[in-house]
């Protein structure tokens, strides 16, 4: 059996994320409106979601808080060498923002733990940064701080984590990159649950720290509705590796969960054109070289 005290432990300090997530975000918004939402889940369990929607930054962000039990995990959250197991206590927070401003990047975080019995849990998650409008001194500034804080609890933390962010957030179909990456892992599980409990708040904050220096740089800049359409036409990629890839999201359907919650990452607005046009293709030449 899963011992109970460690869970809630962890529980408590997701729920704690949850909250400094979203405080920061509306500090930065006051003109923002949100909408909380407590749910259950079938089994065991539930969560919290908290929509920001209409801000003068944030057109849609959502920072999702859940602590789930149930009698057979989804494959999606399985490891190869992990095999067959039934019981499952899942918790984590899930964040993406979808900015207003084109030249402000939609950006992800997700830190979650999983245990399916005493012995056998792991730790998961990471960041990424999706640009529409890259500056390298945004892209230097994500990776730099993002190696000095995988760097303080391991050397080897930030090369590995940021390859497997590169081919996590990979179009097969489009053979795209989503972004300029971050970091991704899973599967953590060889250290102390206190020591991967100590990494995820560090990665948080990192997140938080890189990503709010980026936005008070570019939400001032001014833009039209060329730099409009890019932005709702590569949010349409978006939306294909969410439906497609994400395990995030494999999971949440699989374990049949809260649909709304689950698809709260999707943006507002996303566009497939039929026909592009010449500056929407020469945005898009300029991005591809960053990816």
């Amino acid at each position: 059996m899963i011992k109970t005290s460690d869970y809630k432990l962890i529980e408590s300090k997701f729920k704690k994320i949850q909250k400094n997530i979203f405080n920061s975000f509306i500090k930065i918004d006051k003109k923002s409106k949100n909408k909380k939402t407590n749910w259950k889940y079938k089994d065991g369990g539930g969560g919290t979601s908290i929509g920001i929607y209409n801000g003068k930054i944030i057109e849609k962000a959502a920072v999702n808080f859940s602590s789930i039990s149930g009698k057979i995990i989804p494959s999606s959250a399985l490891s190869k060498k992990l095999g067959k197991h039934k019981q499952f206590r899942a918790t984590g927070v899930s964040v993406v923002v979808h900015s207003k401003n084109p030249f402000v990047p939609c950006s992800h975080l997700n830190v979650r733990h999983f245990e399916i019995s005493k012995n056998k849990w792991w730790f998961g998650g990471g960041y990424d940064l999706t640009p529409y409008f890259p500056y390298a001194d945004d892209i230097k500034l994500w990776h730099n701080n993002t190696k000095k804080m995988c760097d303080k609890h391991n050397k080897k933390y930030y090369k590995n984590f940021k390859n497997q962010c590169d081919e996590y957030f990979y179009l097969k179909h489009r053979k795209e990159k989503r972004g300029v990456g971050g970091i991704f892992f899973d599967n953590l599980n060889t250290k102390s649950k206190n020591h991967y409990m100590l990494f995820l708040e560090d990665v948080v904050s990192s997140f938080l720290e890189s990503y709010i220096k980026i936005i008070n740089k570019r939400s001032s800049n001014k833009y039209n509705k060329n730099h409009k359409e890019f932005q709702l036409y590569r949010r349409g990629r978006y939306v294909e590796f969410n439906l497609i890839y994400d395990r995030g999201t494999l999971f949440g359907l699989q374990s049949d969960g809260r649909a709304d919650s689950i698809l709260m990452s999707m943006p507002p607005q996303a566009e497939w054109p039929t026909i592009k046009s010449k500056t929407l293709m020469n945005y898009e030449k300029k991005l591809l070289k960053f990816l």
